[in-house]
């Protein structure tokens, strides 16, 4: 099976695009207006772009009325952003915070979700989420689609500080995976969680490759 996408129609019964880009990691972004509403946010078009310095992207889909995702704005407007990092336990709450939802209602009230407050700017982040980057805005790039629902805005933006609970880590130094099982985005409604690793090495690679593979800067 094959087929065009700007010519034919998905010859499926479901669309395979999404399901064959996987798995995808949950961008699940906290921010706050300038008039001081919060908001909380999954989005599953989310990025590592480079480790020096680190920077992240996400990509945001508009409503299918035109209107752009409160995220994109409030970044935009206030220069700042949170990731928090979606698992296993926090599962119920990062769907319900996918929902559209008044703007006075916060989805952090909605979820039943404790609060902690980035270093660096007022935005809340996810007290029980074991990782998070404070991420200070860059630009955005505007990708006009076939539809309202098809545009999207692409966000860049720097990690000005990373916070790792104590608890998540190995004793050698490590994110302890396995036992914090972040989730991730597959296809159609699925999910997957990240329990099982291993390790690989490139043959030959020389220390500077390696550095550059584990993401340690210089």
């Amino acid at each position: 099976m094959k087929y065009s996408p700007a010519t034919e129609r998905n010859p499926l019964p479901y669309s395979p695009f999404k399901a064959c880009t996987v798995p995808r990691p949950i961008g699940w972004l906290s921010s706050v207006s300038r008039d001081g509403v919060e908001n909380l946010a999954p989005y599953s078009q989310w990025q590592n772009l480079t480790f020096d310095p680190p920077m992240v992207m996400f990509s945001a889909n508009q409503y299918p009325d035109g209107r752009r995702k409160d995220t994109v704005v409030n970044a935009e407007r206030t220069g700042w952003f949170a990731w928090n990092m979606a698992t296993w336990e926090l599962r119920d709450a990062v769907n319900i915070s996918a929902m559209a939802l008044p703007d006075h209602e916060s989805e952090f009230e909605r979820a039943g979700l404790r609060r902690e407050t980035a270093d660096l700017s007022g935005v809340p982040m996810v007290a029980d989420s074991p990782c998070h980057f404070e991420c200070k805005y860059l630009s955005t790039h505007r990708l006009v689609g076939n539809s309202e629902v098809g545009t999207i805005d692409i966000v860049f933006a720097s990690v000005e500080r990373i916070h790792i609970a104590d608890d998540a880590l190995t004793p050698d130094g490590k994110l302890d995976v396995s036992r914090i099982q972040p989730i991730a985005r597959m296809g159609y409604y699925d999910y997957t969680v990240v329990k099982d690793t291993f390790e690989m090495r490139i043959p030959g690679a020389t220390a500077e490759a390696a550095d550059g593979l584990e993401g340690a800067a210089g």
